[in-house]
């Protein structure tokens, strides 16, 4: 980032609105539109902190009256990391901000713009039900014996194998669980447009 003649690094949580001049989220009689273009002119890098702010999320839902937008679609001169997830998971968002400070380098990113280190592998890839998919073993019903069992939840909607992130290796509340360990799919929050893809 040396390269770069900000000197500081913004660090952007949540989706802006823009329709109607982006008046529906003020702060102090300003819009967050507004506030968030003139925090970005002397930022050397934006660090995007969970889907709302990576992807636009919910609430760039169709038909999105707001016009809620992700942040690499209002600013687009500087460079922009996004940590995805709804939440991202704490260490993720630890380790980027440690690589950004210590080193003063933008991390490795992926097409989209995320850490290669914690969005490189599918949900799926590393969820420890695989081996239930490998071998046909699914959920059918919610809380059927099969759920019990730890089978797989690709039947019952589950998006692991079309999403990028971290949440089946590091999880969250230190290690202690994640989405599918609780019984329930990834909805997919690490991916744009999940919302509406799902």
């Amino acid at each position: 980032m040396a390269k770069h003649r900000g000197e500081y690094l913004m660090l952007v949580e949540g989706s802006v609105p823009t329709e109607a001049d982006g008046v529906y989220c003020t702060i102090g009689g300003r819009t967050a539109l507004d506030i968030v273009k003139q925090a970005a002119i002397g930022a050397k890098a934006i660090v995007a902190w969970g889907s709302c702010a990576s992807n636009g999320c919910i609430q760039a839902a169709k038909p999105n009256p707001t016009g809620a937008t992700a942040i690499h679609k209002i600013i687009t001169d500087k460079p922009i990391i996004k940590v995805p997830g709804c939440p991202p998971v704490g260490e993720v968002m630890a380790a980027t901000l440690v690589l950004l400070l210590t080193f003063d380098t933008i991390p490795e990113l992926d097409a989209v713009g995320r850490p290669k280190a914690f969005y490189s592998r599918r949900v799926h890839d590393t969820c420890y039900r695989r081996p239930n998919y490998d071998a046909g073993l699914f959920v059918e019903s919610w809380d059927d014996e099969n759920a019990k069992k730890g089978y797989c939840l690709y039947k019952m909607g589950c998006r692991g194998p079309v999403t990028y992130n971290a949440c089946a290796v590091t999880r969250w509340n230190e290690g202690t669980s994640f989405p599918v360990q609780a019984g329930h799919g990834c909805i997919g929050c690490s991916e744009a447009n999940f919302w509406d893809n799902g």
